[in-house]
């Protein structure tokens, strides 16, 4: 035998091995039985390509890192104190009208190991015009910290109003902390980070990546937006800093959105997603009266914060969805940007609909990712026609949020996508309030005035090419 026919034989018998072993892997680590089939059948039928691909992009390296760097975390463990309300409690609270609301707080109880908190005020800011000036008064009067976790940061007028702000408290001694995304730091060239850093904030980056470039579909990234001053007033939702969002001055790429003010107990919820994060990029442990002050009820709003995933919080907010579907009794109000739920969570929206619940999903007509509006479309198909689907007219709709029987709401930054619930790390905040609900509600009624339904009659007149381009990309949107 030749040794040409020795190397050939040799790397068979070398690429058999990896596909074996890779194999092996998804077998071991895909709970999904279809996520796995696609898996193995990409390695074997592209045997090189399929190995890479699936190494690269398939495999959650964070777990590994996590129980690494987390498990010496010393970031202190919250006390509750008098704020904390048991979920049985939340039935005398907010009425009989709302019978279902106990078991979803027990089910979030048991699945974030957190408890509620009583005393919040919540409030619903539209657009980077209202959000922005509030979030910049809240950082011109800090006296103590500001902690601040995005995952846009641009170089752009509102992003160096932001930097200014930040620069201004450091010099006024305030302590500040602010943690960008990699990725997301790349989305305006330069990075406004070396301006941070150079006017003196502490900066980190969140997971850097070996990407040279910015690149959308690049897994395990901090998606969180928190700001938070004082360990007194907080903001989250669905908002990153860029131009864009203040649709009076925005040019080419306006967004819409939705963010939220927080005042209470809770904030100290927020304040302590911030610090894991820090003391996992950064090594900084956060802690003290400076960070953590006593924060006083302010508010009617029963609230906790939601961290997910791809670490120890892995699968907390999909369960928290599940659950809100199963305990709606009268209506569900979903609005977000990308719409490709899993199948379990598309059940759970038309068994709620089958159950008599009125299901309306709100999500924006044009989308800023061609691929995901292609493969949405396609999810839209199967979930009419007892669920109402309404698109909003552009400006993109950024706007992230949920109602539930007029009572419950989540805000945050995640989407129903599997790259917020299964891929990256988000932020949301789930709130017991009638109050709070009618004004979230009073904000989703307004894009209903303007938004077209769409049916499942209408989308299956469409050409039959389009709907073979969006059923193909449905296929990938585990990936999108």
């Amino acid at each position: 035998m030749n040794e040409a026919r020795l190397w050939q034989y040799a790397t068979i018998a070398f690429a058999a091995a990896l596909m074996t072993l890779t194999s092996a892997h998804v077998l071991l680590h895909k709970r999904d039985a279809r996520a796995a089939v696609a898996w193995i059948g990409f390695v074997w039928l592209a045997p090189l390509l399929g190995v890479f691909v699936y190494w690269a992009f398939g495999v959650n390296r964070i777990r590994r890192r996590a129980h690494l760097l987390f498990a010496g975390r010393e970031t202190p463990e919250l006390a509750p104190g008098d704020a904390a309300v048991t979920p049985s409690q939340v039935e005398e609270l907010l009425g009989s009208a709302h019978p279902a609301l106990d078991n979803l707080a027990e089910l979030g109880e048991r699945v974030t190991s957190l408890p509620l908190m009583a005393g919040n005020r919540v409030d619903p800011l539209v657009n980077g015009d209202e959000a922005y000036p509030r979030m910049l008064e809240a950082v011109e009067a800090a006296a103590e910290s500001v902690s601040l976790s995005t995952y846009i940061f641009d170089n752009d007028a509102w992003g160096r109003r932001f930097r200014e702000a930040l620069a201004a408290a450091v010099a006024r001694g305030v302590e500040v902390r602010v943690l960008v995304d990699d990725v997301g730091a790349r989305y305006s060239m330069p990075s406004i980070v070396g301006g941070l850093r150079r006017d003196g904030v502490t900066t980190a980056r969140f997971m850097r990546s070996l990407w040279p470039w910015r690149f959308r579909y690049y897994n395990l990234r901090s998606h969180r937006k928190i700001l938070v001053a004082d360990g007194r007033v907080g903001f989250t939702g669905g908002m990153n800093i860029r131009a864009g969002h203040v649709l009076r001055e925005a040019g080419r790429h306006p967004v819409k959105d939705l963010h939220f003010r927080i005042e209470g107990p809770v904030v100290a919820e927020l304040q302590k997603a911030f610090a894991d994060d820090w003391k996992f990029t950064a090594g900084e442990t956060l802690e003290g009266p400076r960070w953590f002050p006593p924060v006083e009820p302010c508010g009617p709003t029963i609230a906790r914060a939601i961290s997910d995933g791809p670490d120890e919080d892995f699968d907390k907010l999909r369960l928290i969805l599940l659950g809100a579907l199963a305990c709606a009794q009268r209506s569900v109000r979903v609005a977000t940007p990308y719409f490709l739920p899993d199948s379990e969570l598309a059940a759970g929206l038309q068994v709620a609909a089958l159950r008599g619940v009125r299901v309306e999903v709100v999500l924006p007509e044009e989308n800023n990712l061609t691929l995901v509006r292609w493969a949405s479309t396609a999810a839209l198909e199967d979930l009419e026609p007892r669920c109402r689907v309404f698109l909003v007219p552009p400006p993109f709709d950024h706007s992230k949020v949920m109602v539930v029987d007029d009572a419950w709401v989540l805000l945050g930054s995640a989407n129903w996508d599997s790259r917020s619930l299964l891929l990256n790390f988000e932020l949301n905040v789930e709130c017991y309030d009638p109050d709070l609900a009618v004004r979230v509600n009073r904000v989703l009624e307004s894009k209903l005035t303007m938004a077209r339904e769409v049916t499942a009659a209408q989308l299956r007149a469409r050409p039959l090419p389009a709907r073979l381009r969006d059923r193909f990309f449905r296929l990938f949107s585990p990936y999108l």
